[in-house]
């Protein structure tokens, strides 16, 4: 897993697990790009799945235009080991996720055509956990 898609800095390490079945309303629309990947369900999003998508996207679009990430994956998720006994504590940090609400905007992308967008998202979203779709950026008058 890259540095790179880790927190640098946290001020707890260990987080307690909650959930939220609630839609998004922030981060719901195309922002920076003009296409986009919306999710259709809540998930925590691993952050080897985050830079998956990316690869598939970077290998689509051949160096042309930019990819936008629009989630971090910022919560940290522990496991204990298999066949490990109940107590002695919380365990260590197993990978990090994002957490995804339904509407959130994973992926948005600028600078390439309709087509190859299109056909750069959907890549992405085989890697994705969830049911995503192709969004485009909406003119507001």
């Amino acid at each position: 897993m890259p540095p790179y898609k880790i927190p640098k800095r946290t001020k707890f390490r260990k987080e307690m697990r909650r959930t939220r079945d609630r839609k998004a309303t922030k981060g719901n629309f195309v922002a920076f790009g003009d296409y986009g990947l919306q999710a259709l369900e809540g998930c925590w999003l691993k952050s080897n799945c985050i830079e998956a998508g990316r690869m598939a996207a970077g290998q689509m679009m051949k160096r042309e235009g930019k990819l936008f990430i629009r989630v971090f994956p910022d919560k940290p998720v522990s496991k204990k080991p298999l066949e490990q006994r109940m107590g002695k504590g919380k365990a260590d940090i197993d990978y990090w996720a994002a957490r995804v609400k339904p509407g959130t905007m994973l992926y948005e992308i600028a600078g390439v055509d309709e087509d190859i967008a299109k056909q750069a998202l959907a890549r992405v979203a085989m890697k994705m956990p969830v049911r995503c779709r192709f969004v485009k950026r909406r003119v507001s008058v």
